[in-house]
């Protein structure tokens, strides 16, 4: 008998994919198998128009021109191929700007810059992990190529400043990237208004396949050179060589498509869950903190809770009904506590016994009375044996 599984709410980590995007990549790999470099016959033409299908369909969720969108394996390497990118087509004693509360896969990029010699700016965040557009505008130099800071944090939800942090950085000729991924699902990014330079995301933050995503490179006065990650083939204006795996692109372009059709509507639905969630355990618990600011101000669907009084290893260990995460998936190697939560404040001890409940679209309030129950049941077990 299979065991039943837990409720997850774990969507910030990684989505379901939609079955409509599933239906859309079958045929591609069974009957459309081509290439897509192989425009010489029937099968790579085919291949070609379905990725040319897909690239407009993320171009139009974020209101770039398909051209500038570059598929990648993900959000991670847009983050590399962004920041490596530029600073190794910028001259010598380049200057970099990012921020404490930023994505691993921005702040190790930082990291291996840094040892090898790039002058690299960590500027710290605020209680709700937001970085002061005013610091970055006096953390800049003139040797400063490149400012990042991710438009939605994936552990607490917050919500930066990005517009006002574009236009300090366009103003002096400063590149600006940010990282969307958490964000493009939930809220308008819109990016022809926002004039980000660069942007990351990934399809399977928005019910799209696993080993895909894109680096949106928009063309404006600030933007600069890069110098692509992977040379063979010239694939993707020759930024990021290799065969295009075409039913991951087709699913991709999908996911952005009913992400047009339903985020606003869903993010209603998932802000009140939010709310169901949260008054439900902090009406039974007393001792509860919400990391992070207040539901309204953050992306739909994140709760990020620590829970005062317990261990957290045995929270995690006894969270048996539901799949919720301790800090971000990314780091799921790493013991260290979550780099989010330190930054802006929150004790070593607390920050080991805090949730982050992700929500999304198969979320239900069955799912969140489970959810609730089973925090308030086991907080209240562990807290009586101390």
């Amino acid at each position: 008998m299979t065991p039943e599984l837990p409720v997850y709410l774990d969507h910030h980590a990684t989505t379901p994919v939609d079955a409509r995007v599933l239906a859309s990549m079958l045929p591609f790999f069974e009957q459309q198998y081509g290439n897509a470099s192989s425009l010489h016959h029937v099968y790579g033409q085919v291949a070609r128009a379905a990725v040319n299908v897909a690239r407009e369909q993320v171009a139009q969720l974020l209101n770039v021109q398909p051209r500038d969108v570059v598929f990648t394996s993900g959000a991670t390497e847009a983050n590399n191929l962004a920041i490596k990118g530029s600073l190794a087509a910028a001259p010598p004693g380049s200057h970099v700007i990012v921020n404490a509360a930023e994505h691993k896969s921005v702040l190790d990029v930082a990291s291996r810059l840094a040892r090898r010699g790039v002058d690299v700016t960590v500027l710290p965040v605020d209680q709700y992990a937001c970085v002061d557009s005013l610091a970055v505008l006096n953390a800049i130099r003139p040797q400063t190529v490149l400012v990042s800071a991710m438009t939605g944090n994936n552990e607490v939800g917050s919500i930066n400043s990005v517009g006002e942090i574009a236009r300090i950085c366009a103003e002096r000729a400063v590149t600006f990237h940010s990282d969307i991924t958490q964000a493009a699902a939930r809220i308008p990014v819109d990016l022809s208004t926002l004039a980000i330079d660069l942007a990351s995301l990934s399809a399977h933050k928005m019910y799209g396949p696993k080993g895909v995503g894109a680096l949106i490179r928009r063309r404006s006065a600030s933007s600069r050179p890069l110098e692509p990650l992977m040379d063979g083939g010239g694939h993707e204006s020759r930024l990021r060589s290799g065969t295009l795996p075409v039913p991951l692109i087709v699913g991709f372009g999908k996911a952005c498509e009913i992400v047009r059709e339903v985020r606003d509507a869903e993010s209603i639905r998932l802000r009140s869950l939010s709310e169901q969630l949260e008054r439900g355990i902090r009406s039974q618990l007393s001792d509860v903190q919400l990391n992070g600011p207040a539901l309204s101000d953050r992306l739909p669907g994140n709760v990020n809770l620590s829970f005062g009084g317990i261990d957290g290893d045995a929270l995690m260990i006894r969270l048996k009904r539901i799949a919720v995460s301790s800090g971000a998936a990314c780091s799921s190697s790493d013991p260290e506590p979550s780099h989010v939560l330190r930054a802006i404040g929150v004790p070593d001890k607390r920050v080991k016994a805090s949730l982050r409940f992700g929500l999304g679209r198969p979320s239900s309030p069955a799912d969140i009375a489970i959810a609730v129950e089973e925090v308030v049941r086991i907080v209240t077990e562990l807290r009586a044996m101390n």
